[in-house]
């Protein structure tokens, strides 16, 4: 991959038991370079529906323009949201038909429909699967799991799951190169996607120590 690519980044989502939380720091670099201290990767793609982005910025923004339109198209067309498998569907597929020349991202597509609660992971190549507890992306992401197997429960609530994925990327941004310069976190419940305010989720790093 062309390092003049923007990309570098440690993405998280928790199923909880009363919704869904995505995190992610907010780096983005070129190579050795820091391109970005405030990238954008979490996108809100409908009412209670998110995604989290790794890789090439640029191939991630594409895609989230596609699944944002086709579900807008979606709720239109029948007077009710696509789920989030049908959304991780439709995402497969257009992944899948680029193998020749692929979008350089992972993807967590997230959030509360009528089946509840669930996360999609999704590869450059279009291989779909449903995360039934924590998953994390990018290149921070094995530093992140050693935190998130260790602390996460099924039974987590959305405000323990944002603490969970502070204190994950915190620790992230102590040790990968990629990741930092701040966290992002959206919690996700059946009736409200809610961005963290940034100076709760330094309250929550200061608790955390060094």
């Amino acid at each position: 991959m062309d390092d003049n690519i923007l990309k570098g980044t440690t993405t998280i989502g928790l199923v909880c038991k009363d919704g869904v939380v995505l995190a992610s720091e907010q780096r983005a670099t070129m190579g050795y370079l820091i391109a970005s201290k405030d990238a954008q990767k979490i996108y809100q793609i409908d009412d209670t529906v998110g995604m989290t982005t790794a890789g090439a910025v640029g191939d991630a923004q594409r895609l989230v323009r596609i699944i944002a339109v086709e579900s807008s198209l979606h709720r239109m067309r029948t007077c009710e949201p696509m789920t989030v498998k049908a959304m991780a569907n439709l995402l497969s597929t257009v992944l899948g038909a680029q193998r020749m020349m692929p979008f350089y991202v992972q993807l967590l597509l997230g959030g509360v429909d009528k089946t509840g609660p669930c996360i999609y992971s999704l590869d450059a190549l279009g291989g779909r699967l449903e995360e039934r507890k924590a998953v994390s992306t990018g290149s921070g992401s094995p530093i992140a799991y050693g935190i998130l197997e260790d602390r996460y429960r099924e039974d987590i609530t959305t405000d323990e799951g944002a603490d969970l994925a502070v204190r994950a990327l915190h620790n992230v941004m102590k040790r990968d190169s990629a990741s930092g310069d701040g966290i992002d976190v959206i919690i996700i419940t059946k009736d409200q996607y809610t961005q963290m305010h940034g100076d709760d989720i330094k309250k929550k790093i200061s608790e955390l120590g060094n």
